[in-house]
């Protein structure tokens, strides 16, 4: 059990409470099926291993860790003690042995990110450490632990130096086509390693409102007052739900050049498992331990992502996903289904052929990035660094 009782300037005090330690814990206990099956799809890709290997001899890995002491401020008793404390406190939860550095970054953006070959260095920015409480700023804090304790960092740093220093890597021997299908399957990876990592944010706060709140705030701004967290959780639902086959494909179009969830995606699913039985378990002190990961078999954890993913689709409210369903449940006329889905196109759903007759003049109109520009690394998401990691 670990004692929270920490006063920062301009952070409001929390109440004391004792929160459980998971002693020698497995980040098996809290990764997203999802994230490890990704993480799998990516070292299969073609070229990853020639790009992987030709990095970690020459990423800077020095020069970064230098370029953070030079111009950033380092985490300590002496500075920043709240989140010194914080860190502390989140190893201890997730029995992570090795504290890493971590450090406050002047950036107005609230972003936060792990990165780092051989040992991983957390930084946050400033407008994150001044949006967030207490309680919401433990669960950024957790989440950025997680991170570390998957091993992510070294992926993120990857992405990190392909996608901000594209015009430097000329020399590695693949063309630039097969540079950015690994940036597109690194970011696929990434999106999945958030949800993993929220995951770790809540083990460590054990609060699920305050994760909640913190990726509200995110989405929002610091307008607390302003908002409120249920509704905010049924944009989510309308988000998956709404529109038609349209809808479907505008969302996996703006979604590809991010490298993390949509907010209200990211709150949804904890919130999810914040009420599964799961969650539950880990907390009643029944979770894999690090000493059985060498135990873990490889086909196990394809299984669990094969069903994690038949499930996802099968509950799904998105119309592609049912679609998918139907096809692989057998569903008949999925030819006058898939019509009806983009009728929108041409037409309203009741104007659709039927069965068997021909489509005439409708045609699918532009999809293109004027009805649904994708999040781009340069816009309010963040995505030059992880946004909002909370």
């Amino acid at each position: 059990m670990s004692d929270d009782s920490h006063q920062g300037n301009g952070h409001e005090k929390v109440p004391s409470r004792q929160r459980r330690r998971f002693e020698g814990i497995s980040s098996r206990a809290y990764e997203h099926p999802a994230d490890r099956s990704a993480l799998v799809a990516l070292r299969k890709l073609t070229g990853f291993d020639t790009v992987f290997k030709a990095l970690s001899g020459l990423l800077p890995e020095r020069s970064l860790r230098l370029l953070f002491l030079s111009d950033s401020v380092r985490v300590s008793d002496a500075q920043f003690a709240h989140l010194n404390a914080m860190l502390r406190d989140a190893c201890h939860i997730l029995d992570l042995e090795k504290v890493p550095p971590m450090y406050v970054t002047q950036d107005p953006q609230p972003n936060a990110m792990c990165i780092g070959l051989d040992e991983p260095i957390i930084v946050v920015t400033t407008g994150l450490v001044e949006l967030l409480d207490e309680e919401e700023m433990r669960a950024v804090v957790g989440h950025e632990v997680g991170h570390a304790l998957s091993g992510h960092s070294v992926y993120r740093t990857i992405l990190l130096f392909l996608t901000s220093l594209a015009l430097r890597v000329a020399w590695i021997p693949l063309g630039n086509l097969a540079i950015m299908t690994i940036v597109t399957a690194l970011r696929e990876w990434f999106r999945k390693s958030e949800l993993s990592a929220d995951r770790a944010g809540l083990l460590v706060g054990q609060d699920p409102r305050a994760s909640m709140r913190g990726l509200m705030k995110i989405a929002g701004g610091n307008h607390l007052h302003e908002m409120n967290v249920d509704a905010f959780l049924a944009q989510a639902e309308e988000y998956e739900a709404g529109g038609d086959l349209r809808d479907s494909v505008l969302k996996i179009l703006n979604v590809l050049n991010r490298t993390h969830p949509f907010t209200t995606v990211r709150a949804a699913e904890l919130k999810k498992w914040a009420e599964s039985r799961d969650y539950q378990r880990i907390m009643d002190g029944h979770y894999p331990r690090r000493s059985e990961d060498k135990d873990t078999s490889v086909s196990d954890s394809f299984r669990q992502s094969a069903s994690s993913y038949a499930t996802d689709v099968k509950n799904s409210k998105d119309p592609l996903m049912k679609l998918v369903s139907d096809i692989a449940g057998g569903a008949g006329d999925l030819g006058g289904r898939v019509r009806r889905g983009f009728g929108g196109f041409g037409g309203s759903p009741k104007d659709a052929p039927p069965r068997g007759g021909r489509d005439g003049d409708e045609r699918p109109g532009d999809t293109g990035p004027d009805d649904g520009r994708p999040g781009g690394d340069g816009g309010s998401t963040g995505d030059a660094g992880p946004k909002g990691d909370g």
